[in-house]
């Protein structure tokens, strides 16, 4: 079975035991958080729901793992023949997430 859940504005197929990463949650390490916004689910046999534009009564039922920063992405700026370089990155905040059930 797997859904496919709205968290902060992107959407993420999701399973049972799933670890995903999202955009930092305010929730603490170690709480329960419940995801309302259930685009789509499966039961993994071909029956599928389709929400307009969420599925009432489904939820996804997560455990918030702990907060991460993400990998560094560099950001490098650069105009040709007039000595300017700028050399920057940044690391994203992120949440690890554990998926522990999914009702539909």
């Amino acid at each position: 079975m797997y859904a496919i859940v709205e968290i902060s504005g992107h959407q993420y197929k999701v399973a049972e035991n799933d670890v995903i990463y999202v955009d930092k949650q305010k929730a603490e390490a170690d709480k329960k958080i419940s995801l309302d916004k259930v685009l789509l689910t499966s039961d993994g046999k071909g029956k599928v729901k389709v929400g307009t534009p969420t599925l009432e009564k489904a939820k996804v039922n997560a455990k918030v793992v702990d907060h991460v920063k993400g990998d560094k992405l560099i950001v490098f700026k650069k105009k040709r023949r007039k000595g300017y370089q700028v050399r920057r990155g940044h690391r994203r905040h992120l949440t690890r997430l554990l998926i522990e059930k999914i009702t539909a």
